[in-house]
This record gives C-alpha cells, sequence and structure tokens, in this order.
C-alpha cells in the first residue's frame, strides 16, 4: 500500500483516484472545486490545498489541464512540492509537452523527484482500468511506480523524464490528424453528393476505418458526448506544434490537423468529443 496524494479530479482524474483507492492505497484527494474531491468516494481524506493534500505523502499524482496549472499546483503558493517530505516523487500524469515535464524536474526541491506518466485512452479507459501509461522516470522508478499504478492500465517506460510526454504527444497527433481526414473525406463525399452511409462504409474498409469505428455512433448522429473534451485536443495540439517548432520538425499534415481543432473549437465545440472536428469540417450543426 502507498500514502497518495491525487490532485485534480477532472473527468479522468475522478475515476483514476477511485481506482487506486479501491486497490487499497491510502489516497488523499484535492481539487480546485472542492465538491469534485468530496464525490470521490472512499477516500482517506479531502484537502484543503495542495500543499495539505501532499503533507505527509509518498507520491503526489496530478492530473490537471495545462502546463500553468502544473506549474501552480506543484511550485505557487501552497505548492505541492515543498510540502513534500525527502524521498516523496511527483507522478505528474498531466498532458503538458516533453520540454514543460523537464523544466519542472529541474525545479524540484531538493529531496523530490519529478516524472511524467501521461495516459492514453478516455473515461472509459479510466473508469476501467485500460489506460495505457507512459512512463518518462528512471529504470527504478518505473519499477516502483509501475506497480502502483497498475490498477490504471498498462505501465510503458519510454526512457528519462519528458519521454512519456513525448509519446503522449505523438500519439495524440495521429487521433487529431486521423480525426480530420475522416471530416475532410466525408466533406468530400459530400460535395460529390455520395450517400454518407457508403462513405463510412468504405470509409470503415480503409486503413483508416479502426478511427472510424472508435468514433461511428458519434459520427452518425452528431452528437459529439465528450470522452476526451475537444478543447483538451486544442491544447495538446498547441503543445506538439509548439514542441516540434523548438525540434525544427517538418509536420505540415499534423499542423494542419491542429488548424482544425482550433477552428472547431472557435465554433463553439470546445466542450463535446475531439471528434466533432468531423461536424466542424462538414458544417454541420453538433450537439454532447
Amino acid at each position: 500500500m502507498a500514502r497518495l496524494a491525487f490532485l485534480g479530479l477532472g473527468a479522468m482524474g475522478a475515476p483514476m483516484a477511485t481506482r487506486l483507492i479501491d486497490a487499497g492505497h491510502d489516497v488523499t484527494v484535492w481539487n480546485r472545486t472542492r465538491q469534485r474531491a468530496e464525490a470521490v468516494d472512499g477516500a482517506a481524506r479531502v484537502a484543503d490545498s495542495p500543499a495539505d493534500a501532499a503533507a505527509g505523502a509518498e507520491a503526489a499524482i496530478t492530473m490537471l489541464a495545462t502546463p500553468d496549472v502544473v506549474r501552480d499546483v506543484l511550485l505557487g503558493p501552497d505548492g505541492v512540492a515543498a510540502a513534500l517530505p525527502p524521498g516523496a516523487i511527483v507522478i505528474d500524469m498531466s498532458t503538458i509537452g516533453p520540454d514543460h515535464a523537464v523544466a519542472l524536474a529541474g525545479d524540484m526541491p531538493d529531496g523530490v523527484t519529478f516524472i511524467d506518466v501521461p495516459v492514453m485512452g478516455g473515461v472509459k479507459d479510466a473508469v476501467g482500468g485500460t489506460l495505457t501509461l507512459y512512463f518518462g522516470a528512471g529504470e527504478t522508478a518505473f519499477a516502483r511506480w509501475g506497480a502502483v499504478l497498475a490498477p490504471l492500465g498498462r505501465p510503458v517506460h519510454l526512457g528519462p523524464v519528458g519521454a512519456g510526454q513525448a509519446m503522449k504527444l505523438v500519439a495524440n497527433s495521429t487521433l487529431a490528424g486521423l480525426m480530420s481526414l475522416t471530416g475532410e473525406a466525408l466533406a468530400l463525399g459530400d460535395r460529390f453528393g455520395l450517400d454518407e452511409t457508403q462513405v463510412l462504409a468504405a470509409l470503415l474498409d480503409s486503413p483508416i476505418g479502426p478511427a472510424v469505428k472508435r468514433k461511428l455512433d458519434k459520427i452518425e448522429t452528431d452528437r459529439y458526448s465528450a470522452s476526451f473534451k475537444l478543447a483538451l485536443m486544442r491544447k495538446d495540439m498547441g503543445l506538439v506544434t509548439e514542441a516540434a517548432g523548438r525540434r525544427d520538425a517538418t509536420i505540415p499534415l499534423v499542423t494542419a490537423a491542429a488548424g482544425w481543432m482550433a477552428r472547431a473549437q472557435e465554433d463553439g465545440l470546445g466542450e463535446l468529443d475531439y471528434s466533432a472536428v468531423v461536424a466542424a469540417i462538414r458544417g454541420r450543426p453538433a450537439s454532447g
């Protein structure tokens, strides 16, 4: 059993914290909106602040929206890092990009280690414990904390700090690209006057079939209830293009997909599933 602090109890964080509680760990929870923390059944305690959550913890797990929020919760006033005991670890499971992860690791106080473990999967995977956990950590930290976090899904060790975040950006760039391509293909079919059912059948039988199948019910109904919000995908694609630019990587297709995500959010679809980009590209109304 580990003594854990879990900070960030949104659509993904709440079921992740619950799975760790159900696995027998001693979990203190904190969320900026306290009611969300209080709704996590079985928590050892609901903390009043990030520092309060971290007091006495072996590990503080963050599952937050943006790099700035992660930095504030870890290093801001009443933050986690200064309150952790020597030998404790920060496990950031947010998506913040490799450069932000490496910078945060360097800013930790003496005696506190930082590793990055972003997750691949949606809310259903968080509930069911079938996430993929991308570890950017040393071998020893991976062996210890991969076992602790195993109730959340499959741990994969990718390299030192930042490697987990790098892989998450690579993976998300493909998700955004495939959904944007699906939208463009359907929009082209619309302009040709083709029957949507037949176009979808052709796409399902094509190399992008698995991506289309996962979102087929949403595309067919134009009802895009969120498993992974489009606003968060837009944020992640910003991290992709930012990190790629720093490395002189030429990624025109990914950049175009990032542009589609931005346009879809500007059209008011940010709170819907990221696959609502299909509706935006086709010029169709979408709802949750």
